[in-house]
């Protein structure tokens, strides 16, 4: 008879904290922003957290195509960025964490291609030149992301 050892808290259950954010632009210098459902107003690029096993490019190749339904090449940019997690995001992570590690990649495009957004996470999705992308990114990572990688036009 096999003995059933005590149940434990697995690991997955968690939130990895790891993410990419994927600044997309195009050839006119238009950078691409989304605003999530939750909360409303909140601007950003693509983003998302890495599964299991998951490499950065992985990810950020599986973000873009499921936030905006674009296949496009990403580029690494090789900024990390850590960044405190917000205390009510906090219990989808291991007890302990408090901080995110961010990957950052761009990805650009030609003219404006069609977006399909997913509506429970994205409200909708703009096209804005660089500076107006930057002022309206909700995150320092993703303002600086912007002013950093996308050329001017």
């Amino acid at each position: 008879m096999e003995v059933q050892q005590p149940s434990t808290v697995n690991s997955t259950e968690y939130k990895r904290p790891e993410s990419v954010l994927v600044v997309v632009y195009n050839d006119a210098g238009e950078v691409l922003l989304l605003e999530r459902v939750q909360p409303s107003g909140f601007w950003q690029s693509v983003t998302g957290a890495l599964d299991r096993d998951e490499t950065p490019p992985a990810t950020a190749q599986r973000e873009l195509l499921e936030e905006t339904g674009l296949t496009l090449a990403v580029h690494n940019c090789h900024r990390v960025n850590e960044f405190p997690i917000l205390p009510a995001w906090r219990a989808r992570y291991a007890p302990g964490t408090e901080k995110n590690r961010e990957y950052v990649f761009s990805a650009t495009c030609s003219g404006r291609p069609a977006v399909r957004i997913d509506p429970l996470e994205h409200r909708q999705y703009c096209w804005h030149s660089k500076q107006v992308a930057a002022e309206r990114a909700s995150s320092w990572t993703n303002r600086d992301a912007i002013l950093d990688f996308v050329p001017e036009a």
